[in-house]
């Protein structure tokens, strides 16, 4: 049985690349981020076509989906206005809740055999997921949506993330947790053994291993920073202004350092500064390198970014890396679909 899907917002090719280790064929990944092209081109071997998803024709997604026996339209809408962190005072006016429903534009319009859809839990209690829902529902589709705990599905973050699976099929469920506490995969499990650098430098052989420079401040904090520590660690002359106030309790981890024997925070775009959040190498004195945060992902540690020659900074890389579904959600999804179909 053939299954041949197209990847909606595919960025770096987090989400195709679990697909495709599920066993499953991506034809074709859709982003606006030109960036994006070479890992997921490389990577996959699928076309990457660059493209605003507003203006996009289902039947064009439809000719990338011919000679399947069964059909996949997969996808992550960018999810800053659904985020804790990317909430704002006036929602309506942020152009990204378009993306949600060019999703399901796109659905009426080529109608495949199943849907997936990965996105931030605070996605599921907005008006646009509802009517996304009720659009599947009218067109005949087995829905099944769940918050997930990454660690649950043997990912080395405390990422929780909403999974959508519909299909035309039958009833569709994501397969069981495959782990418990007690064999969570940890940082040390996804990191340890790399060659050990310097913030601000990489190492010769990975240009990815890279880690971004710290201040002689920072410097210091780190240094008097404890694995799954704070602030609250370091003498009172290294501390923030902010933390001296009263909010400041509420962002203990920010400047923080992870821990070798737990799963990481949840990577995001920022991940690459040590002031964005329980970015320290835990006991390296510097933020994780860009190929950590990339493992952390459970990207695999040969996935390449950029071309040789390239120069992308390490922001762009950090955005690349930080978007990106997991690669081992992206299996995990894939895996349930495969099973759906058995």
């Amino acid at each position: 049985m053939k299954i041949k899907a197209v990847d909606l917002f595919c960025g770096a090719g987090g989400l195709t690349h679990g697909l495709k280790k599920a066993g499953i064929e991506v034809s074709a990944g859709y982003d606006i981020e030109e960036t994006c092209r070479f890992a997921f081109e490389y990577n996959n071997g699928s076309q990457f076509i660059n493209k605003d998803i507003t203006t996009l024709d289902g039947k064009e997604v439809s000719s990338h989906l011919k000679n399947a026996d069964i059909t996949l339209l997969a996808g992550c809408a960018p999810c800053q206005p659904f985020s804790t962190y990317g909430r704002t005072k006036n929602k309506k006016k942020d152009d990204k809740w378009a993306l949600l429903y060019s999703f399901s534009r796109i659905i009426d319009e080529c109608q495949p055999d199943i849907i997936t859809m990965e996105n931030v839990p605070g996605l599921m209690a907005q008006n646009v997921f509802k009517d996304f829902l009720r659009n599947l529902k009218k067109h005949g589709y087995f829905t099944e949506y769940k918050i997930i705990f990454c660690p649950d599905y043997g990912l080395p973050q405390t990422r929780k993330r909403l999974v959508l699976l519909a299909s035309k099929i039958g009833p569709i469920t994501l397969i069981e947790p495959t782990h418990t506490k007690g064999n969570y995969i940890t940082v040390q499990d996804a990191i340890a053994g790399l060659p050990v650098i310097n913030a601000g430098t990489s190492d010769a052989n990975d240009p990815l291993h890279r880690s971004s420079s710290l201040s002689p401040l920072n410097l210091k904090r780190i240094i008097a920073s404890k694995p799954g520590g704070d602030w609250h660690d370091w003498p009172i002359d290294l501390r923030a202004n902010c933390h001296l106030k009263d909010s400041g309790k509420f962002f203990r981890s920010v400047y923080g350092r992870m821990s070798w024997d737990e799963p990481s925070p949840t990577i995001t775009t920022q991940c690459y500064g040590f002031g964005n959040g329980r970015f320290g190498h835990p006991e390296q004195n510097r933020a994780i390198s860009l190929r950590e945060a990339a493992l952390l992902q459970t990207f695999p540690k040969n996935y390449r970014f950029f071309g040789v020659g390239e120069n992308l900074d390490i922001a762009s890389l950090a955005k690349m890396i930080g978007n990106a579904v997991p690669v081992k959600l992206g299996e995990v999804i894939g895996r349930s679909i495969v099973k759906h179909l058995i």
